[in-house]
């Protein structure tokens, strides 16, 4: 009988307070906090990681979009089947909505598909809004821009030829969401969230119930359960701490 995952309690959990140490043999384990960079994939950083520690076995615990930056926690070794333990951690986002415009990918990947006045739109009326409809249990449509498998194609795929799919409402829990700064056709918010929530089809729903359109111009992740982006890695941090064993 298979031995059962690790609790994350029993792995090592490098960060900028415990940092690894090039040349140690992590097949038995090891979590990494990294500070995903905007352009960047998650599977990069997987693999950016990967070629460094030199263990095979690495694989990461929610996606992150390209443009987002922020929080990725990454395992390695026999830590991967910890994997589905932290997805199920609620996740903490810093983002911006961008009110007036709407994209197909519903941020700032790809163009205005379409442009609605904003001018109508308060803080009021959106904390309003978040009170009435956008607390607790949701109901999400996915958006096309997205990795989700359908008909044995992923949804991209279909989006990057420009055809839409039909896709089923899925449920979301947002536990928490504070405007934190309004004005100018932008809005910043912090959001807590479950898992599987999509931050730009939030931002995208928000600015059709407002009677306007809306995208995702920004979004940073800063925690994931009691990981915080201030204790996460950066890439450079990274490069320097393996550049011998490179």
């Amino acid at each position: 009988m298979a031995a059962p995952p690790l609790s994350i309690s029993q792995l090592p959990v490098f960060s900028r307070e415990q940092l690894p140490i090039a040349g140690t043999d992590l097949s038995f384990g090891a979590v990494f906090l990294m500070d995903k960079p905007s352009g960047w994939s998650s599977f990069d950083v997987v693999k950016f990681l990967r070629n460094r520690i030199r263990t095979r076995k690495t694989g990461h615990a929610g996606t992150l979009d390209p443009l987002a930056t922020g929080l990725l926690v990454l395992c390695a070794g026999k830590a991967t089947k910890s994997i589905s333990e932290i997805q199920e951690y609620p996740k903490r986002y810093r983002a911006i909505v961008e009110f007036g415009t709407s994209t197909p990918s519903q941020d700032a990947a790809t163009e205005p598909d379409a442009h609605s006045p904003f001018d109508h739109i308060s803080r009021d009326a959106v904390e309003q809004l978040v009170s009435e409809k956008f607390t607790g249990t949701i109901l999400q449509v996915p958006p096309m821009y997205s990795a989700l498998w359908k008909d044995g194609k992923r949804l991209y795929t279909y989006a990057r030829k420009g055809e839409e799919v039909e896709r089923e409402p899925r449920e979301a829990v947002i536990h928490e969401l504070k405007i934190c700064d309004f004005g100018d056709g932008k809005m910043e918010i912090d959001v807590l969230c479950g898992k599987g929530t999509y931050i730009r089809t939030l931002a995208h729903d928000l600015g059709l119930e407002l009677g306007s359109r809306a995208h995702l111009s920004g979004l940073r992740r800063t925690e994931i359960g009691h990981f915080h982006v201030d204790q996460a890695l950066t890439v450079e941090q990274i490069r320097e701490l393996y550049a011998d064993g490179a």
